[in-house]
């Protein structure tokens, strides 16, 4: 079986690579290194002493994903590719309009021209907003609260009517809740340039003494220890699921959305403790105040991940710290 990976270079995209070569896979990435780097291909190869062909191009380029497809026999395909910042998405929402919607548009016109209607797709827990119960279940009232959020769910309702339109087509949705961790070889992990937006690269560069300090927004919500919870997944436990999914629509017809996460909620501060515990280093942190729009908590209802995929997460807190600050401290 060959499988495109739309992005198959960044964070989540490389790990699901490994664990895809590790499955027999054939491989082909296409990526056009926007967030990552085209060293990762060699990492993903030492990792798993396979090989895979590399398209370095970008997928809003049309004539580039039909050029693979027709020198290709592909059987099923992972979408990743997309811009990811929630922030970025809000200061350039039409950038995000551009070149979510566009890629993915012109990938399901190629897949549908070539009769390849077999695809897993990255969608996010933004696509709920702020939920009004826990633990988040799939039929749960879906809303955005930023351009990118609303680019993930304007491409789930895409994926959606093109179901409607051939019942031939075999989709899942895989809504990820907040991914950590690393490979445990240190060969590749996340790596933000800059400022990081998440949690746990922010920890890992303040432990480096890259940056001077972690700010914790808030410590007054209505949680254990008064800090955000929320669910943390390891990578590897993620793209773990999308060898599942990709299992489960090469056999499948339908379109059906999962909440890829570990159906627990860790705080902020347990996140930190864990870090410093494990690592045996200190975290400079202070309290601020509270983000604008940030919630108590929020973590995913996973069954219906493990009845349907037969996907459960098995990775736990320290794992995650651990690989997170391994990767790192082997790229120094």
């Amino acid at each position: 079986m060959k499988i495109l990976v739309t992005g198959g270079l960044g964070y989540i995209g490389s790990h699901t690579v490994v664990e895809l070569l590790n499955d027999n896979y054939e491989v082909i990435v296409i990526d056009n290194l926007s967030n990552s780097k085209e060293s990762v291909k060699d990492n993903i190869e030492k990792i798993t002493n396979k090989e895979f062909e590399l398209v370095i191009g970008d997928v809003c380029n049309k004539d580039i994903v039909e050029d693979i497809f027709k020198n290709n026999k592909i059987d099923a395909v992972i979408h990743f590719a997309g811009y990811k910042a929630v922030g970025e998405s809000v200061a350039k929402p039409l950038m995000y309009y551009h070149n979510n919607l566009f890629s993915t548009i012109n990938l399901l016109e190629v897949m549908e021209k070539y009769e390849c209607r077999r695809i897993v797709f990255s969608s996010s827990a933004t696509v709920y907003g702020k939920p009004e119960s826990l633990p988040i279940k799939e039929d749960f009232k879906l809303s955005t609260t930023n351009p990118y959020g609303t680019t993930k769910l304007m491409i789930e309702d895409i994926l959606r009517d093109l179901y409607v339109s051939n019942n031939d087509w075999s989709i899942a949705i895989l809504r990820y809740f907040n991914p950590v961790g690393a490979h445990k070889s240190g060969l590749i992990g996340e790596d933000p340039n800059g400022i990081p937006n998440n949690l746990m690269p922010y920890i890992v560069k303040v432990a480096n003494k890259e940056l001077e300090c972690l700010s914790i927004f808030g410590d007054d919500y209505d949680t254990k220890d008064g800090t955000g919870v929320r669910d943390y997944i390891h990578v590897v436990d993620l793209s773990l699921g999308h060898i599942k999914a990709i299992e489960y629509v090469l056999k499948n017809k339908g379109v059906d959305e999962y909440n890829l996460g570990t159906g627990k909620g860790y705080s902020v501060l347990e996140m930190v403790k864990t870090f410093e515990k494990v690592n045996n280093v200190n975290v400079n942190k202070k309290i601020v105040e509270r983000r604008p729009g940030d919630i108590d908590a929020c973590y995913a209802d996973s069954r219906k991940a493990k009845e349907i995929l037969g996907f459960e997460a098995k990775k736990g807190i320290e794992e995650m710290c651990l690989d997170s600050y391994n990767y790192v401290k082997k790229n120094l």
